[in-house]
């Protein structure tokens, strides 16, 4: 029997704590066979821009703390030097792909799962698209996460282990940090519809809105799976009208 078809790339995007992570915990607990044929998804390849900025953030601690030295990256309070550094990650994603695409990985079988969140503070999400990759775009599917800000902020606070800052499922921001970079969003300036298609340098991207406010990733799998199959399906019937 043929395997089910799938996405081979979808960015999975959203403010911070939106349920992003959760979103991806739950697929990898999905047998494969169900995944694809529920979700168009199949062997979870993800790139999050999230551990690359948290070495920097420890590389610098090193640099000040045990040597002496310049922080290369941030400051103190835990910003970027530069701004440049927000648009820095997404080329690092898009370096990261690329790599990927020398090994014999068949998108046959892989999907490709790409997190990230940008606040229109550092240029938002549509300075964030123009910095993928032409392998990246000519393949993208974009689900995005919908939360206010509040809710964001709600699902921040609760989740941050302050023993495990650098977890996925676990890290958090302080409420200065994500008012100042994650208040304001882009998102609904650049796809004002729940569904869509973004224009993103000549590549007609697919868009879904996956709405998260009433929390479906904590703790409700029954309903995530409803939703997700649902919005996943939609996606799939756009990303197939190209």
């Amino acid at each position: 029997m043929a395997p089910p078809p799938i996405f081979e790339v979808i960015l999975l995007i959203g403010r911070p704590a939106s349920g992003k992570s959760e979103i991806i915990a739950f697929l990898s607990g999905v047998n494969e066979r169900d995944r694809g044929r529920r979700f168009h998804i199949g062997k979870l390849d993800v790139l999050d821009d999230f551990p690359m900025l948290w070495a920097w953030f420890e590389e610098d601690n090193l640099l000040s703390r045990k040597f002496g030295l310049p922080r290369l990256h941030s400051d103190e309070k835990g910003y970027f030097n530069q701004p440049v550094l927000w648009q820095l990650l997404i080329e690092r994603l898009s370096l990261e792909y690329q790599k990927r695409q020398r090994d014999p990985v068949s998108h046959d079988h892989t999907t490709t799962l790409i997190e990230f969140s940008r606040g229109s503070e550092h240029g938002g999400y549509r300075e964030a698209f123009t910095h993928l990759s032409e392998e990246i775009l000519s393949r993208a599917a974009i689900l995005y996460v919908q939360v206010p800000f509040a809710e964001s902020l709600r699902k921040n606070r609760r989740r941050f282990n302050p023993n495990r800052p650098d977890s996925i499922l676990e890290h958090g921001l302080s409420d200065e940090q994500l008012e100042r970079l994650y208040r304001e969003d882009d998102w609904t300036e650049l796809a004002p519809g729940s569904t869509g298609f973004l224009d993103i340098r000549g590549h007609k991207v697919p868009y879904v809105v996956f709405e998260n406010e009433d929390d479906v990733t904590t703790s409700k799998p029954d309903q995530l799976a409803i939703r997700l199959e649902a919005r996943l399906g939609l996606l799939w019937k756009l990303h197939q009208r190209e």
